[in-house]
């Protein structure tokens, strides 16, 4: 049995896949989800990218709920997905639109934009003279992707299709969980789920940035640092054996 106990904070229906991941491996957990989605209202302009998928020479697809919503929205439509096309930022997004029987392309070395851009498979889609370019995400987010492939002369458009909120809980929720379950380590798989940890804890932020934070991304690291977190862990990936990897490999500090 590990001597991690980590506090989960992904979405409930990732959080709870995690939890059991980590179970299988003898690593106890506790989810506190920090990020819900919430879909969007599709416009006439959303409607008609969907219906217009195999017109694009590269469609990325940033996270698993964007990968499930835009299924989801095909299949209402009664559309079928091109085959080919397809890029994500990690595996376990690639995952989703596998199992719909999609090709997809994604870095497996990293789990960011910076990994996705150097592959040799996305600049050749968008060499191509006129290419085109659809990013499906969430509302906001990095601008990195659009602005790398800009410079590389593809034409690039949003597809947006959810909002990720911090759902609400009582004040000092998230510091009673941690001493309640003596949890010595805290997991969160994004930027935004790193800004929803801080603002989660607001006054107890201090105590919780001297737990261990495991990340997903260089990127997040940095930011977690930049946050005042003392002890950042990159797992390089946000696939729970990412994690796990990460952990094994990581001392586990006395509660």
């Amino acid at each position: 049995m590990s001597s991690w106990r980590l506090l989960l904070t992904r979405p409930e229906e990732d959080c709870a896949a995690l939890s059991r991941s980590l179970a299988a491996a003898g690593v106890v957990s506790s989810c506190l989800p920090l990020l819900t989605i919430e879909p969007v209202t599709l416009n006439d302009v959303q409607r008609r990218q969907i219906a217009a998928l195999g017109q694009y020479q590269a469609i990325i697809v940033v996270s698993k709920p964007a990968a499930r919503l835009l299924l989801d929205q095909q299949r209402r439509a009664g559309l079928q997905a091109p085959a080919d096309g397809w890029f994500t930022v990690g595996e376990t997004t690639a995952a989703v639109l596998q199992a719909a029987g999609l090709k997809v392309t994604f870095p497996t070395q990293g789990d960011d934009s910076e990994a996705l851009l150097a592959l040799p498979g996305l600049r050749e889609a968008v060499a191509v003279p006129t290419a085109r370019v659809l990013i499906v995400r969430g509302v906001g987010g990095r601008e990195l992707l659009a602005e790398r492939l800009a410079e590389q002369g593809a034409s690039v458009e949003y597809l947006e299709l959810y909002r990720r909120c911090l759902p609400a809980y009582p004040v000092g929720t998230l510091m009673g969980r941690i001493q309640a379950e003596r949890l010595n380590g805290v997991v969160v798989s994004s930027g935004q789920g790193l800004e929803h940890l801080q603002q989660m804890a607001a006054s107890d932020w201090p105590q919780v940035a001297r737990l261990p934070l495991f990340v997903p991304s260089p990127r997040v690291a940095e930011l977690a640092r930049a946050a005042g977190a003392q002890q950042v862990v990159d797992c390089r990936g946000a696939s729970a054996a990412a994690l796990l990897a990460a952990v094994q490999r990581s001392a586990a500090p006395a509660y």
